[in-house]
């Protein structure tokens, strides 16, 4: 009889013992896997962005002054060019025979002005003498009036024959690159009607692009303290990276669009922009200095407002409210509510509350989310 008690004693233990191990497995409940990142501490550009187009700094249609020929073609398509170089050289032969002609008539009219001089001194002396007549004086001088007035005529004769002569050479008036070419040697072009090539000028060039007009007061107001930079780049291309000035402000708003037109200017000294790209510009109008950033990931809106989860010492992570600022190159600018070297939980956020304990890996590393559902 004792013997079964104390069988039955010992059993009872043995639950008793086993339970409070079982119940002491079933507290150890595994922290909830997430990634998480340092808040740093960091300086941080205030950009406006903006998508804008390409536009020459000055566009040059060539055409000729004069209808004529064209004779020689000086520069191949697409070559870049600098002012005063010669591009096409038009058939100089009807010029050159305007200006001989006109030449010739000025030392002609020269030698009838000697005559109508000597002619109206010596009829002006005879008239003094009262042997000349005043019909014969008046007569004389007015020869002599005329001589002076063909001779004049004479030299602006030249000058535009020149001038003509002067036009069958076409130059470049800019700096810049040349497109199509639209005529060829032996073709007669019209003048002015005719476009022979266009030239774009590219050293240095603009970026337009448009900004809500909610932007137009920080812009103005920074605009005038200091050169505000702006820097663009080909979509999906960040490696080609150009940087200007901002230095055009529209004089309206556009209406129809609520927008307000910039522009910057950009050497383009290594030919990145082409004229008619489209680039997205970004417009730098301070720097928030010393500001705490985290990943944008880690910032989450509740009912309540935004928040960040912090985790804490103890494994267990904290709902805390913040104020959020802008964000830049995928960093959240924080202005209140978390300090530089906290860490916070930037993914698996959808499954922790307030007081949850986690099992953290570094957002940095290749570790995954090994119980994500």
């Amino acid at each position: 009889m004792k013997f079964c008690l104390l069988a039955s004693l010992a059993g009872a233990l043995l639950l008793t013992s086993c339970s409070q191990k079982s119940t002491g497995k079933a507290l150890q409940t595994p922290g909830v896997p997430v990634l998480v990142a340092k808040a740093t501490k960091q300086d941080v550009p205030v950009d406006i962005q903006a998508v804008g187009s390409v536009q020459a700094y000055s566009f040059v249609s060539i055409r000729s002054q004069i209808t004529d020929q064209i004779v020689k073609v000086h520069f191949n398509e697409g070559q870049e060019v600098k002012p005063g170089d010669l591009l096409f050289t038009l058939d100089q032969r009807p010029a050159e025979a305007e200006l001989n002609q006109a030449k010739a008539n000025l030392e002609r009219d020269k030698a009838q002005l000697v005559n109508a001089r000597l002619t109206f001194e010596r009829t002006s002396n005879l008239f003094n003498s009262k042997i000349a007549s005043q019909s014969d004086y008046d007569s004389a001088e007015a020869n002599y009036d005329s001589a002076q007035s063909t001779v004049v005529a004479d030299a602006a004769a030249i000058t535009n024959a020149q001038v003509s002569l002067d036009y069958t050479l076409i130059r470049s008036p800019i700096e810049g690159r040349t497109g199509n070419l639209t005529v060829k040697e032996g073709n007669v072009v019209k003048a002015p009607d005719d476009v022979l090539v266009t030239i774009t000028q590219t050293h240095p060039i603009y970026v337009a692009f448009a900004v809500p007009e909610e932007y137009l007061p920080a812009i103005r107001r920074r605009a005038s303290e200091a050169t505000l930079p702006v820097t663009t780049f080909a979509p999906g291309d960040t490696n080609d990276v150009a940087s200007g000035t901002l230095t055009f402000i529209d004089n309206s708003v556009d209406t129809n669009t609520g927008t307000i037109l910039l522009k910057g200017t950009f050497p383009n000294e290594n030919g990145i922009l082409w004229p008619g790209q489209f680039v997205q510009a970004s417009l730098t109008l301070s720097n928030l200095t010393g500001t705490t950033v985290v990943p944008s990931q880690a910032l989450q809106t509740g009912q309540d407002g935004e928040f960040i989860f912090v985790v804490k010492p103890d494994d267990t992570v904290d709902a805390r409210p913040v104020t959020a600022g802008i964000i830049y190159d995928g960093l959240q600018v924080v202005t209140s509510g978390l300090n530089p070297g906290e860490t916070v939980v930037t993914d698996g956020q959808v499954r922790l509350k307030p007081g949850a304990k986690v099992s953290a890996k570094e957002a940095g590393t290749n570790a995954a989310l090994e119980a994500k559902e």
